[in-house]
């Protein structure tokens, strides 16, 4: 299977999502197009991963708008999908679904809690990185995944093949850190209260890598 990765800023990257691609044997490719402007196409794609960013989906720039092209062409072939923060977005606004500014900014680590079953032994209640001020409308399509305190649309699934989250499991204990010290100007303001050296001392929950597998191996069964 040919992962393809769009990154959108240079902290904050694939994280525990590589380890599912090399433990199945996958191949990943990883695209900047923020910086280089090159996409994948859909005949190349076996799974599309998009990562978060600073960005909006509603930023007028070409690129955004030819991911969503992108997100559109792999939409009709059922082709697995997993976006996070802006990637969930990308997703949402492609399916004609608003992404505005959220109830409340949060940035730092907070429970998110179980919606929906669909997706068979996730946990109830897991504690997960947040890092967003903006939030995705559930598409209509899909069915609500995940809530947190301040932000009820925190994760959406999809036919089997799709999910977005709001807040981030992909990221391991060296990812935290790349995300913290290149973004902490961004904690300010956050619900959450928590400073550049909480979200540091937190050590990323075990269970979150386990549960980030579960998802990609949800949206990826069946297919080759």
């Amino acid at each position: 299977m040919r992962v393809n990765i769009l990154q959108h800023t240079p902290n904050e990257g694939p994280g525990s999502i590589l380890d599912w691609a090399r433990v199945n044997g996958h191949q990943s490719f990883v695209y900047h197009p923020y910086q280089f402007g090159y996409l994948p196409t859909a005949d190349e794609t076996d799974l599309l991963i998009i990562l978060g960013g600073p960005m909006s989906p509603n930023d007028d720039l070409s690129w955004i708008s030819q991911e969503r092209e992108l997100i559109q062409e792999l939409l009709d072939k059922d082709v697995p999908m997993f976006g996070a923060c802006y990637g969930a977005q990308q997703i949402a606004k492609t399916l004609g679904y608003k992404v505005s500014e959220a109830p409340a900014k949060e940035v730092g680590w907070a429970p998110v809690y179980l919606q929906s079953h669909v997706i068979p032994d996730l946990p109830a209640e897991l504690l997960a990185l947040h890092w967003h001020q903006e939030m995705f409308e559930v598409p209509k399509e899909a069915t609500l995944l995940f809530s947190s305190d301040a932000v009820k649309n925190q994760g959406f699934v999809m036919n089997h093949r799709v999910v977005g989250l709001q807040f981030h499991f992909e990221p391991q204990d060296d990812n935290i850190r790349e995300m913290v010290i290149n973004d902490f100007p961004y904690i300010e303001g956050s619900i959450l209260d928590q400073t550049a050296t909480d979200i540091l001392n937190m050590p990323v929950p075990t269970i979150n890598k386990e549960v980030m597998f579960k998802i990609l191996d949800y949206i990826t069964a069946g297919k080759d």
